[in-house]
């Protein structure tokens, strides 16, 4: 059953260094490499050599797919300088795969990419940030080529308050406030599978779809028109 819920927006930009660093201090390993996993399960036969990562946060992401395609080059895009600081350290210390990721600070729309270059475009957790959600398909047929790979995780949004309160509770539980209060208002601020789709049907995206693949997850994937 979908949320009944209406969608309560959060800020877009996560600037706050105390909020940044607290993102960038948590182990969100398993995660991210489920991210990666799934981007292998639907795309078994990827060869690419350019991606982008929309909303990279400090680029673990990013990262961990440099080190999964080994002639992978990754431009990781977010709007928040104080996460994109967090990230270049761990970039630096990676060895040969962190030489293929580069770190752009921008916002969607104007961040300068090499727009309809990228072989895979990627994101984790941005949709629910954006007020307009538009902005983001935009960007995915702007700037993937014809037949480029796309894979979207993001939150799904809870049916009301309480559900919220559990969610955070049962997966977040014994983490530090900040990111509590942060996963509790990102799951008032996502999207219903519904609404997405929706969504990819103005934008005229008729090769992606989506799929609910937790009770608070779901991922958009597929191909852009060739």
């Amino acid at each position: 059953m979908e949320s009944l819920i209406a969608r309560i927006l959060e800020p877009e930009l996560m600037e706050d260094e105390e909020q940044a660093n607290a993102y960038a201090e948590a182990d969100f390993s398993e995660s991210n490499t489920l991210f990666v996993d799934l981007f292998q399960k639907h795309f078994p036969d990827f060869h690419g050599v350019r991606a982008v990562d929309m909303g990279c946060g400090p680029g673990d992401i990013a990262l961990r797919m440099a080190r999964r395609y080994d002639s992978l080059h990754m431009d990781g895009v977010d709007g928040s300088a104080a996460m994109l600081s967090f990230g270049r350290p761990a970039l630096a210390a990676a060895g040969e795969p962190g030489t293929r990721v580069r770190l752009v600070h921008g916002i969607f729309p104007g961040v300068e990419l090499a727009v309809g270059q990228y072989d895979a475009v990627i994101s984790n957790s941005l949709l629910h940030h954006l007020h307009e959600p538009q902005v983001m398909w935009s960007a995915v047929r702007e700037l993937g080529r014809p037949g480029a790979s796309v894979l979207i995780m993001d939150l799904k949004r809870t049916r009301d308050e309480e559900h919220a309160r559990e969610i955070v509770a049962t997966y977040a539980g014994s983490e530090p406030e900040v990111l509590q209060v942060d996963f509790y208002n990102s799951l008032l601020a996502a999207f219903t599978p519904s609404e997405i789709q929706l969504q990819l049907e103005e934008a005229g995206l008729d090769g992606l779809s989506v799929v609910q693949v937790s009770d608070r997850h779901l991922i958009v994937t597929g191909r852009l028109a060739v």
